[in-house]
């Protein structure tokens, strides 16, 4: 069946006069449906779902809510509005008008960054398969099928790059990220984090508070990108993502709420015999999670990274605000090394360097959430922090992958790391726990136990609004 692309594929892309495109869209269009179905949330294809649609990228049809069940959700191809006249902002062709077609030269390199980048969409969404089973409360279901759907439109986002810039290789790529499979061994995910399970809400919250953060860099290098459909693709992503890291920031921070709240009503940290999770539970997960992202990152030194700077193809976060050349020639960076059993900072050539400067920026803007998170602490007046692990804790990717570094930055042997790794990381039992706390909640208004309510509802709606309708 054809598609009506006025308005089941919402888009300002001109799909309805590009007949090219259209068949391609066409033939990839039922194998995600399908994919969906297979891979999407358990056992609520047919639940009615409070969901954000947009429909055009301006301010009045960015955010449209509605009742609308997940297969028949509107899954739109946007990029943010052109820039007049814009130019390449770094690297060798800066200055120059940016690319509206892929430059031949770079075709294979700006392919694998869309493809990498896509394939962690539909990941996520398969990572999360499970969790609908266990929402703490109405409100969180529907978030989490928020994120879903948004996910489904990012993967959607980089097909039709795919398509309608790289031909039959494009086609090829996009069918292929529907036959990946998240933690498949044989079928695996591109990247290591999203291959992680993700068995319960705490998890989840982590995850999209430190993973989704990693994709709002990656997005935000991408989206100074020289070829601007990219660029602009990427931009009009960034704005959902937001959603994404606030479920996350506010999800763990109501643990917190929770856990702080029976501390202080008790006189314990204990707070796991009266069903919440404890906050060195909390902070077990939070070192595991940022670890796992800060791997996503890559190695510290990296020729690919600079390859893509120099090349006009992937800038900075925020690269027209930094006061510099936008070059890096003759520049420098300074990069946290091991010698021996001390740390210390070594500068580097600067493009060599890009990676750890990205990564430098989500460090600091994860800290921003723990200060807040710590600020519930001690409104409720709790002593305890939440603290990042330091960068070299648990590392599998770049210089500090197979070291022994506790999250305090001190360097370990073998069977001081094994004898505290359950202090450390989630053990075995914590997980236990966690999921055993896992019980659906599905009166309206109401919340599990081991989670606080929000401030406030979604688009202005009560807490006990029918943010799913689960009865139809």
């Amino acid at each position: 069946m054809a598609i009506d692309y006025q308005d089941r594929i919402p888009n300002n892309v001109d799909l309805a006069g590009d007949r090219r495109l259209q068949r391609a869209l066409e033939a990839w269009q039922p194998n995600f449906l399908a994919w969906w179905r297979e891979m999407g949330p358990l056992g609520y294809q047919n639940a009615e779902v409070y969901l954000r649609t947009a429909i055009n990228v301006g301010a009045k049809g960015w955010a449209n809510f509605s009742h609308v069940r997940m297969p028949d959700y509107r899954w739109g191809i946007f990029l943010a509005e052109p820039e007049p006249d814009r130019r390449v902002p770094f690297g060798e062709h800066r200055g120059e008008p940016a690319w509206q077609e892929v430059p031949g030269e770079h075709r294979a390199t700006l392919r694998r960054l869309i493809v990498t980048q896509g394939d962690t969409e539909p990941a996520s969404v398969e990572q999360q398969r499970y969790l609908g089973a266990t929402a703490p409360s109405i409100y969180d279901l529907r978030n989490l099928f928020q994120v879903n759907v948004e996910e489904g439109r990012h993967l959607w986002a980089m097909v039709y790059l795919l398509h309608a810039h790289f031909g039959r290789d494009g086609r090829e790529e996009a069918d292929a990220m529907l036959l990946r499979r998240s933690g498949d061994p044989d079928r695996p995910r591109i990247l290591g984090a999203f291959n992680e399970k993700t068995p319960d809400w705490l998890s989840f919250f982590m995850f999209t508070f430190f993973t989704d953060r990693d994709g709002k860099y990656q997005l935000a290098s991408l989206a100074e990108s020289g070829f601007d459909p990219l660029a602009r693709s990427c931009r009009f992503m960034l704005t959902e993502e937001a959603h994404h890291m606030f479920v996350g920031e506010t999800g763990i921070g109501r643990v917190v709420q929770r856990a702080a709240e029976l501390t202080r009503r008790h006189g314990t940290e204990d707070v796991r015999r009266f069903g919440a999770i404890d906050l060195a539970t909390v902070q077990r997960y939070l070192n595991f999670h940022f670890s796992v992202s800060l791997d996503l990152f890559g190695a510290e030194l990296s020729s690919n990274a600079a390859s893509y700077f120099s090349a006009g193809l992937k800038g900075r976060y925020e690269e027209a605000k930094l006061k510099d050349d936008h070059c890096l020639l003759d520049a420098s960076y300074p990069v946290c090394t091991l010698e021996g059993d001390r740390f210390r900072e070594l500068r580097q050539p600067a493009l060599n360097a890009l990676n750890e400067r990205l990564r430098d920026d989500y460090i600091a803007d994860c800290q921003r959430g723990v200060d807040r998170w710590n600020k519930v602490l001690r409104e409720r007046g709790i002593a305890r922090e939440l603290r990042l692990p330091h960068r070299a804790f648990n590392r599998k990717i770049g210089a500090f992958a197979g070291q022994f570094v506790s999250p305090d930055g001190r360097v370990l042997g073998d069977a001081e790391w094994r004898g505290r790794r359950d202090d450390w990381l989630p053990s075995v039992a914590d997980a236990a726990y966690v999921g055993s706390l896992m019980q659906p909640v599905r009166e309206a208004g109401k919340m599990a136990n081991w989670i606080a309510p929000p401030a406030r509802g979604i688009d202005g709606k009560p807490l006990d609004f029918d943010y799913v309708r689960l009865d139809v």
